[in-house]
């Protein structure tokens, strides 16, 4: 479930605390956090709603102008049924604690070897982990469609394995690019230790 940034912003500030959307299926449930840039999001309920039972004062609460606006922009996209989703700002993203931890135990280093080896195994694509941080290491702040010319790959694929590493804390997103993090680059400066 994506959001704006500045969407996201309203939601944490307590300034959002509904969104709509027009699917043929939920793609969320009651309960679900849902990782963001500002934090955790958690899914309060989500329902269906029929457009005509769509107030303007819901619309506000959704961060728009009014329910002429939201039956617009739900118009306009994909076809579905409109579910109507309560949310609210949960709690810190993890990954940020975790990207700024810049040493490891000989544990806690094995372990990161293990998920970057398995990702490598599992790829269709072939060994790919430690080409991508040191390609995200070498060209910082460079957008995903110039990395992926650089690396010969698809940009679609480079994003999803990116979030990937940004999930173990390796890499941070900026707007544009990427960097890695103080634990991305601690554990390249391991790797090259041992």
């Amino acid at each position: 479930m994506l959001f704006t940034q500045d969407i996201l912003n309203r939601i944490k500030s307590g300034g959002i605390s509904l969104a709509f959307r027009k699917w043929k299926s939920p793609r969320v449930n009651k309960g679900t956090l849902i990782k963001t840039s500002v934090g955790r999001l958690e899914v309060l309920d989500i329902r269906n709603i029929d457009e005509e039972k769509i107030s303007n004062n819901e619309a506000a609460k959704a961060g728009l102008k009014d329910r002429k606006a939201l039956l617009k922009k739900l118009n306009s996209g994909q076809k579905g049924q409109i579910y109507k989703i309560e949310v609210c700002y949960h709690s810190p993203d993890p990954r940020v604690a975790l990207r700024e931890k810049d040493s490891f135990s000989d544990d806690e280093f094995k372990e990161l070897i293990d998920q970057l080896d398995r990702f490598d195994t599992y790829s269709r694509k072939g060994v790919w982990t430690h080409e991508i941080l040191h390609l995200i290491q070498e060209n910082p702040r460079r957008k995903a469609a110039e990395l992926a010319s650089i690396a010969g790959r698809k940009k679609e694929w480079l994003k999803r394995n990116i979030r990937k590493l940004k999930n173990l804390g390796l890499t941070i997103s900026h707007h544009p690019g990427y960097t890695l993090s103080p634990r991305g680059k601690a554990y390249l400066e391991e790797l090259d230790k041992n």
